[in-house]
């Protein structure tokens, strides 16, 4: 990353969260560069949303950026404050995420401040300084105690005391923030593309895998079912049900009544993740547990979601052996087949396009012990099963290297963002000289392989 200068000549500003600043600025407190402005709304106001994300933007573009609904003020605006342009705004989440600048003219909801500028001032930098790290730090100290629901008060914010260099130097210093800040956040959305389609490729791979093995010159048969397509001749075609000694679910009753510190385990979909168990566990009484001992679960035992995640699955570890567990699916698979390659199986991108046509439900998914009864598989015999897992487990581990190569790529960017923009707002860096270029190089696309 580019290195920047420091200013020729520093003094103290008195000030905990930026106890520096360079000679030519002052240190004003907020009350004094803005001001609580009251105007009420007017009657063709637009109701505007307080976003951390985007600002202060309509509420229609909220929901179209986010692809959800929110509630709009179903008895009109009318005790509502007008914001104009160049606002800026206390939320309810303000202490979370900083102070958040108005893109448009409108109204806002009555629980928020509204701040109007005192000084001749550039917005664009005070939109950089009012969710910097170092500000946010500091609002957080004035707000101790502060509950969800609650706002920072205008006296609160007031109080603190914001580096303030000439309007000249924050137009400069918005200027290369806004581009720097601008091609940061363009390798962050390389780096969060580049993920996505690292996990397409791993979920592709696990497709291909459990249903036309590792052979591609194996003779296929069509396997009259649509979404499965064509499979190696040799694999048998038929329901889960059939590769199981049984498939039944866990305790479906209200069972906290019997939970203890000590005992019998019991996992929850909290506890299940694709391939893995996390999370704490919850333990039943013993001889509540012994009850249902039909719910009893062994070890390598395959465990599904029921609701939400449906049809996430997971290998309950021995060390689990007689657990239990609550409304999920238990499957116990027969001897002569792999619970590996069945976890990669029902956990593919087939069999979950399966669970979401045969589960019912609008917001979230529910599938049943016959819906996973009846999913159809293919399979070979357990040897080859075992070679397919094996395989798999190369390639998932070359594809989740990757990932994380890329996730903390993303990490030290965002670092990287957050600390330059700290530097340049509070005058550790001087960028009265940076000029924007004229050209920007060509980017190149990161190869992908595994």
């Amino acid at each position: 990353m580019e290195k920047h200068p420091a200013y020729s000549k520093y003094r103290s500003s008195g000030v905990e969260w930026f106890p520096e600043i360079p000679k030519s600025w002052d240190a004003l407190p907020a009350r004094r560069i803005f001001m609580q402005a009251r105007d009420p709304a007017s009657p063709v106001d637009e109701q505007l949303a307080a976003t951390q994300k985007y600002g202060v933007i309509p509420q229609r573009l909220f929901m179209e950026y986010e692809d959800q609904k929110v509630v709009l003020a179903l008895s009109g605006t009318g005790n509502f404050k007008h914001v104009e342009i160049d606002d800026f705004v206390i939320s309810l989440r303000s202490f979370q995420g900083g102070i958040e600048r108005c893109h448009y003219a409108g109204c806002v909801s009555p629980a928020y401040t509204v701040m109007r500028r005192e000084k001749a001032i550039d917005a664009s930098y005070f939109s950089f300084l009012l969710k910097s790290e170092g500000f946010i730090t500091a609002l957080q100290s004035v707000t101790q105690g502060i509950r969800e629901g609650k706002t920072v008060t205008y006296e609160q914010f007031g109080s603190i005391p914001l580096p303030f260099p000439s309007r000249g130097e924050q137009i400069q210093i918005a200027a290369f923030l806004n581009h720097e800040t601008t091609k940061i956040d363009r390798l962050i959305a390389r780096q969060e593309r580049l993920i996505e389609l690292l996990k397409e490729k791993r979920q592709a791979a696990i497709s291909h895998a459990v249903t036309k093995g590792l052979n591609p010159d194996a003779p296929m048969k069509d396997s009259g079912v649509e979404w499965l397509g064509e499979v190696p001749a040799h694999w048998v075609v038929t329901q889960l049900k059939r590769f199981s000694n049984r498939v039944v679910v866990g305790i479906a009753e209200a069972a906290t009544h019997a939970y203890v510190d000590e005992g019998i385990p019991i996992l929850r979909a909290t506890n299940v993740r694709t391939g893995k168990l996390i999370g704490n566990l919850l333990y039943l009484d013993p001889s509540y547990a012994a009850e249902r001992g039909s719910k009893r679960i062994r070890g390598g035992d395959l465990v599904t979601v029921r609701t939400g995640n449906a049809g996430v699955t997971a290998i309950v570890p021995d060390e689990l052996d007689g657990c239990q567990c609550f409304t999920m699916l238990i499957t116990t698979l027969k001897k002569t087949h792999s619970n590996r390659f069945f976890e990669y199986l029902i956990n593919s991108p087939i069999a979950q396009s399966y669970f979401s046509v045969e589960g019912w439900g609008t917001a979230q998914v529910n599938i049943s012990v016959p819906i996973l009864q009846n999913l159809p598989v293919a399979a070979p015999n357990l040897k080859e099963q075992e070679s397919i897992v094996i395989d798999l487990d190369r390639k998932v581990v070359r594809f989740d290297e990757l990932i994380t190569k890329a996730q903390r790529a993303i990490e030290l960017l965002q670092e990287h963002r957050i600390a330059l923009i700290s530097a340049a707002v509070t005058g550790k860096i001087d960028v009265r000289g940076w000029q924007k270029p004229d050209t920007q190089p060509q980017e190149t696309a990161t190869a992908v392989s595994a």
